[in-house]
């Protein structure tokens, strides 16, 4: 999404010439969920001046009880208007970094992660990490007080078009909305599953994508609740079909162009682009984690639905773990297929560098590429061809991850510790509930 460098004085004039009257102060927590401060337009010089405080005790993952006062300092580049009306006046957002009271940034804020991170690549010799998303969500339809249902509003499928995609309306009103913010979208379309829809928009720089892939979910859900819909980014919301992903398309940048490129390489790949790309390979397992952070996430990553399961790479077919689109030049890429829409995308996009610019430092030789349908190779061909699988649970990977040293730097001590101590316990919740599959298999039979 297009940004400007707006200055404290350029805000001030605009919030007054369209009638700005609330300012939303947003940021993320651990669990990648959008949480914000709003605050009417009479506090905006306040506000520019990094003087708002909350309490950053009621934010999950964020400082106990006795050390809860923070600051929000926006980030300029992400003033915005909303386009859609108020009774009250128009409202804006400005994305906040968190700041502890000592005016240090606060270590547990998955926004200064990835900016610290970001400052290790550019000491590194790189100057940008490149990420194109593509979300995917399915559209239920709302009952009579409001609530979702397990009904779909389509019966569609992979590119299909009105009348069989119903959700073909919603879906262009999204895309007329994110344009209004100013999202270049370059797809939108009606994905493999009832009811499941994708809009993918260009590129940006890795901390803004990660902005823009929350104010994207934000958009979908507001609009979608003005269809009468609920859309969700659960990756498996029902079973039997295809799950949601949020496949991650990455590119290195340093001062002569795209790393990743290299003409005169084997397919026109680098060797840093094969460096990289045996990074993410071989931190697949402890990536799973943070790429796909909730128990239902580990539905969507099982053989039969196209989602990937197995660690392999491909520059030909759609079934490895990483593939390289046939794009080349500036657009030479690696996409990484096993993300899902409910990882953090701060958190995610920062494990996704470290874990290739560990390729990179080290040297790692990819293993071969596979060409091959992996889901139709049997046991020995897989292990002939050196293919392992991905966790098949959230516990399998948290594992995964706590062995796993440098995806553990990628976080910081205080996002990994908060992070593994929530999911432990959404595992552990999990794992006391008992599920109607169990008592259909089992209640008569034993």
């Amino acid at each position: 999404m297009a940004k400007k460098n707006y200055t404290k004085d350029e805000i001030r004039k605009i919030a007054q010439d369209e009638n700005v009257q609330f300012l939303r102060l947003m940021f993320t927590d651990i669990s990648g969920v959008i949480k914000n401060v709003e605050v009417p337009v009479d506090q905006l010089d306040k506000v520019l001046d990094n003087k708002v405080m909350f309490d950053g005790s009621s934010i999950d993952g964020f400082v106990r009880i006795e050390e809860s006062d923070m600051y929000l300092y926006p980030d300029l580049n992400t003033w915005m208007i909303f386009p859609w009306g108020s009774e009250h006046g128009k409202v804006a957002r400005l994305i906040c970094r968190i700041y502890n009271t000592d005016g240090t940034p606060f270590s547990g804020d998955p926004r200064n992660n990835l900016i610290r991170v970001l400052d290790e690549m550019r000491a590194a010799g790189y100057t940008d990490f490149n990420i194109g998303p593509e979300p995917e969500f399915f559209l239920f339809k709302l009952d009579d007080k409001g609530e979702p249902t397990l009904q779909l509003n389509d019966k569609g499928s992979y590119f299909d078009f009105a009348p069989v995609d119903l959700g073909e309306n919603c879906r262009r009103d999204i895309v007329l909305e994110l344009e209004n913010m100013g999202f270049e979208v370059e797809a939108s379309h009606h994905e493999v599953a009832p009811g499941q829809h994708e809009i993918d928009f260009k590129y940006a720089d890795a901390l803004a994508a990660a902005d823009d892939i929350q104010t994207f979910k934000l958009v979908v859900k507001i609009v979608a609740r003005k269809h009468g819909l609920h859309a969700t980014f659960m990756p498996k919301p029902l079973d039997g079909i295809n799950g949601s992903g949020m496949h991650m398309n990455m590119s290195l940048f340093h001062d002569k162009g795209n790393a990743f490129c290299d003409n005169k390489g084997e397919m026109q790949l680098s060797t840093e682009a094969y460096y990289f790309l045996a990074g993410l390979l071989n931190h697949a397992r402890g990536l799973t984690a943070i790429a796909n952070p909730t128990v239902n996430s580990y539905k969507r990553l099982v053989p039969g639905f196209e989602a990937p399961v197995y660690v392999a790479w491909s520059g030909k077919n759609r079934s490895p773990l990483v593939r390289i689109p046939a794009a080349r030049g500036l657009s030479t890429r690696l996409e990484l297929r096993s993300v899902d829409p409910t990882a953090n995308p701060y958190l995610v996009i920062a494990a996704m560098l470290e874990a290739g610019l560990d390729g990179v430092r080290n040297k790692i030789e990819p293993r071969p590429a596979v060409d091959r349908n992996i889901y139709r190779m049997d046991e020995d061909e897989l292990k002939a061809n050196h293919i392992t699988d991905l966790p098949s649970t959230l516990h399998n990977a948290l594992k995964d991850l706590q062995k796993d040293d440098v995806l553990r730097a990628s976080l910081g001590t205080h996002l990994y510790q908060s992070f593994m101590e929530s999911k432990r316990l959404e595992w552990a919740s999990y794992r006391q509930v008992v599920s109607q599959w169990e008592r259909d298999q089992y209640l008569e039979l034993y």
